[in-house]
């Protein structure tokens, strides 16, 4: 049992102000991995006002300094990838394999796109040819709380971590309370790197405690938010009454428009995107929305591949999906695919209960629905797990009705070899991010989405900008 029940906090370790004393389940096994503490109002504060004295100096270093600070924390982290893999692992119940190479990696990746972005990130410059003495000045927000999710843990501390220090921020993490394993390796990693006490500070804890004292805390100048819509709407409300920064990346329900001419591994590589992390990501194109021609093929497409896909314990190496994260979330999904089934949609694979031979740990049997309509519970609501709705659809206009058919608005997929019509589902497709014919989003591309899937953006330079406020000055004198 690893026992961590100590904050980071003004460059030490320190013990929680009172015992609260939480357990950490390994989602592979239903068995406590680790215990922490969760944090108090106390705790919180002790956190805000060492970011709140360090400001001043950190501001006022170079952003050439920052930017080197980070550096040093990438060869840090380059060390660290193994603990970070196996804390993953255990904690939010992420396949070892897949832990190492996305979950590991994409930490690493987005704290190299910021060094790349910052280098020729312009902090001051001229307004322009036409006032030679107006000075843009790009400044630090101030103290930002970062409260961040258990489904891609490193993926989304090193987005805000890196962006904010770049900025010039000091920070407050919150990771959540269900993967803080990983986070507290962090830690020691910011502390190795040599950033000056009070810049990063970590305090676990849950939601409603160190979260709503966070988004309320008259110090915090920004609030940086990964995670549910439902959260992010009390977060806002919650930090309303100090005017904060608020940065939310919310929710989603993508749909993956799959038109008659589509290569021939679209189904399939829609299916695996969906299943990959267990479904667990607000970006995961969860609704497949089919033309009508292709559709049956699809469907049996779809189903095939699903039936491949093993699902098994996240310490196991191997291609195969590891549990959900919780048992709240398990049953949340048992809910919803039992809802799909009741409002008829057509289950081609899975269904509810746990996959055969896997009797505990918190194990989802990959689900795919056909024949769906777009007001089904399952096409309308999150499920963050490994359940896919298929939906027929018959011409382009009807595919981008449906598709912006939602609430959300995260990130949207097209699969046709007609590049006029995919750059023209690209415009009218109401999301931050839209990926075409299995094309990734390049290294710097901004993150975010639109709607209910949240405001501002993560990642190269946008997410810079993120946590910086613009500062306009008349009469500046050559230096």
């Amino acid at each position: 049992m690893i026992e961590k029940r100590d904050f980071y906090i003004n460059g030490q370790w320190v013990a929680p102000s009172q015992a609260n004393d939480f357990a950490v389940i390994d989602p592979s096994t239903e068995d406590a991995c680790a215990v922490i503490s969760l944090g108090s109002e106390a705790d919180t504060n002790a956190a805000v006002a060492a970011a709140k004295a360090a400001l001043p100096g950190w501001i006022a270093t170079p952003p050439a300094e920052r930017i080197a600070m980070v550096e040093k924390l990438i060869e840090g982290y380059k060390t660290r990838g193994e603990d970070l893999a196996q804390a993953m692992s255990a904690e939010m119940g992420a396949p070892i394999d897949m832990a190492r190479s996305q979950q590991v990696g994409a930490g690493i990746w987005h704290l190299q796109n910021f060094i790349r972005a910052a280098k020729e990130f312009e902090f001051e410059k001229p307004l322009g040819d036409h006032a030679p003495n107006d000075m843009i000045i790009h400044e630090a927000v101030g103290v930002a709380a970062l409260i961040t999710p258990w489904n891609w843990p490193m993926n989304q501390i090193t987005l805000k971590v890196g962006a904010a220090a770049i900025a010039g921020c000091t920070m407050v993490l919150k990771p959540s309370e269900q993967s803080p394993l990983n986070a507290m390796i962090f830690a020691e990693m910011m502390d190795e790197a040599g950033f000056p006490a009070g810049v990063f500070n970590l305090v676990n804890g849950d939601g409603v405690g160190v979260g709503s004292s966070l988004s309320s805390h008259p110090d915090v100048d920004m609030v940086s938010f990964t995670g549910s819509t439902r959260a992010g709407t009390a977060i806002s409300k919650s930090a309303a009454d100090t005017l904060k920064k608020v940065h939310l990346e919310l929710g989603g329900k993508g749909a993956n428009v799959i038109f008659d001419d589509a290569d021939e591994k679209a189904v399939k590589r829609g299916v695996l995107h969906m299943m990959n992390n267990t479904g667990q990501s607000c970006n995961a194109p969860s609704r497949m929305l089919v033309q009508r021609g292709v559709y049956d093929q699809a469907v049996a497409t779809a189903a095939e591949v699903a039936a491949k896909i093993s699902v098994g314990p996240a310490s196991e190496e191997g291609r195969h999906i590891g549990p959900v994260v919780n048992e709240l979330q398990w049953g949340k999904i048992q809910d919803l695919i039992q809802a799909g089934i009741d409002e008829g949609a057509k289950l081609v694979a899975g269904g509810t209960g746990r996959p055969d031979g896997l009797n505990k740990g918190f194990y989802v049997k990959p689900t795919i629905f056909a024949d769906v309509n777009n007001q089904m519970v399952v096409a309308r609501e999150e499920i963050f797990g490994p359940v896919l709705a298929m939906i027929p659809f018959d011409t382009e206009e009807e595919a981008i009705e449906i598709a912006n058919d939602t609430p959300y608005g995260l990130t949207n997929y097209v699969q046709t070899q007609d590049m006029g019509r995919a750059n023209r589902m690209a415009r009218q497709l109401r999301s931050g991010m839209v990926e075409m014919n299995g094309q990734a989003r390049s290294a710097g591309s901004p993150f975010g989405g639109m709607k209910q899937s949240g405001n501002g953006r993560e990642g190269g330079s946008w997410g810079i900008e993120d946590f910086l406020e613009v500062k306009a000055v008349g009469g500046w004198a050559a230096e």
